[in-house]
């Protein structure tokens, strides 16, 4: 039988889990999110921005050609829907990234720091010197000799 911890540590690794689990969720979230941010916008926002726009009916916008209703640029949706997207994407970068990262830096794994290439090139030269039977000393002082020739 499982032991309890090992049982949550399986479910931290589940939660933990890269992209994956964080894309469902802001799918999930940002599609049950964007219904309340568009009543928002329709009914706050559109009103306002009706206030800047002409006396007609069709609202912000330019009309490019007197009498044809066809010719008008409406700006007011475009602003709209600017604003939808910077507020769904506000709330789910505060709501769900934000403490998912804070989680992730909590309870998550660091990952050691990775050797430099200069670290590497040493390495591969002790491996090779070892190879040939050399000792670190001497591979150090023909390190040194050859280093000085090319220079």
């Amino acid at each position: 039988m499982r032991s309890i911890k090992s049982v949550f540590d399986g479910f931290k690794d589940f939660l933990m889990r890269g992209n994956v689990i964080d894309l469902a969720v802001a799918v999930v979230m940002g599609t049950a999110f964007t219904a309340v941010v568009t009543s928002f916008t329709k009914g706050i926002v559109n009103p306002l921005l009706a206030v800047f726009g002409s006396t007609n009916e069709l609202g912000l916008g330019v009309q490019l050609i007197a009498d044809k209703p066809a010719t008008f640029i409406a700006l007011g949706p475009i602003i709209t829907a600017f604003i939808d997207f910077f507020m769904v994407a506000a709330v789910l970068y505060f709501v769900l990234m934000l403490p998912m990262k804070s989680l992730k830096n909590k309870f998550g794994t660091t990952k050691a720091a990775e050797p430099t290439e200069t670290e590497l090139l040493i390495e591969i030269r002790d491996l090779l010197a070892k190879q040939q039977g050399l000792s670190t000393e001497q591979t150090e002082a023909l390190s040194k000799e050859r280093a000085t020739e090319s220079a």
